[in-house]
């Protein structure tokens, strides 16, 4: 089996099964293994002078460690089956589309709903969110996770098979652990950080290319890169701005964080400011579609390498 076969059969098991609960109540989840040894490294070697060095020396050790992990299954029996099975319990596309559209589901019953459901997806303050605020929301976190939980971790099994989807999702989850810019983190997680924007630069402008020519080709390209450099990443803002023309909506602005208020621009600044339920439900179909673009084109790179 071709990595992007084995890929697209990942692929499938992750958009049938998700995420049981009935396995991950009885087992620990790899992500959960993965941040408990980050949160360990976090709470021993960020201290004293040297929080930089002492930062890229954990980054170091989970690349190196998640690329022998990667390696050493590719060597036992069958492996081609064992890399899909990890690699499908490693995408998010069926737990990320669950999950946000959950909050249609819940904003339309109530608002208070509607803020718990969001809550569990976004790191912002929710406490005071209208309706559209949830919804803008919901289509941001939609956007951005569509990039790092399945277009990028996809990416780097083509380019690197296994030990490559190992070390981008060991470095992903330490960016979201550590990668802030706060007076405990800036040194020690600043390693993290950058390696993540390394290793999503061309992953999260693949995204913004799939959504924008799988779903009707809304909003110029030339739109598209102006607004993704509105963000305060130099990643996320590419899907969230594609996705933004996609639904016709504007996304980001004002949002609250830790109690203060932040002013951020608006992306498609003249798209719909007050989406409600509706557009979430729609941005939940850009991602099914996004994906299955993606499967078609990561079969056809099967079928080419079988019959090469």
């Amino acid at each position: 089996m071709t990595g992007a076969a084995t890929l697209a059969a990942a692929m499938l098991l992750d958009a049938a099964l998700g995420e049981p609960r009935w396995l991950w109540t009885r087992l620990p989840h790899p992500a959960v293994l993965l941040g408990s040894a980050i949160g360990w490294a976090d709470r021993h070697a960020n201290a004293g002078d040297r929080r930089r060095a002492r930062g890229t020396a954990v980054v170091a050790a989970l690349v190196l460690g998640a690329a022998l992990a990667g390696w050493a299954v590719s060597l036992l029996p069958g492996a081609p089956l064992v890399e899909a099975l990890l690699a499908a319990i490693l995408l998010a596309q069926r737990s990320l589309c669950d999950h946000v559209a959950a909050v249609a589901r819940d904003l339309r019953l109530s608002l208070p709903e509607g803020r718990r459901a969001v809550a569990r997806i976004v790191g912002r303050d929710t406490a005071a969110m209208d309706g559209p605020g949830i919804t803008r929301a919901a289509i941001e976190s939609a956007a951005e996770n569509l990039s790092d939980g399945v277009i990028a971790p996809a990416f780097w099994f083509l380019v690197a098979g296994l030990p490559g989807l190992l070390v981008y999702k060991a470095v992903n989850t330490a960016d979201s652990m550590i990668g802030y810019r706060t007076e405990r983190h800036a040194a020690f997680g600043c390693a993290a950080a950058r390696l993540d924007d390394v290793l999503n630069w061309v992953p999260a402008r693949l995204t913004a290319l799939l959504i924008r020519s799988l779903n009707g080709r809304r909003g110029t390209w030339a739109a598209i890169r102006r607004d993704a450099g509105l963000h305060r990443s130099p990643n996320a803002g590419w899907p969230e701005a594609a996705m933004a023309a996609a639904l016709g909506v504007a996304l980001a602005g004002p949002r609250s964080y830790d109690g203060a208020l932040r002013e951020f621009p608006f992306v498609n600044p003249n798209g719909d400011r007050r989406p409600g339920p509706d557009a979430i439900d729609n941005a939940v179909t850009v991602l099914w579609r996004t994906w299955a673009g993606t499967l078609a084109v990561v079969l056809l790179l099967a079928i080419l390498f079988a019959v090469a």
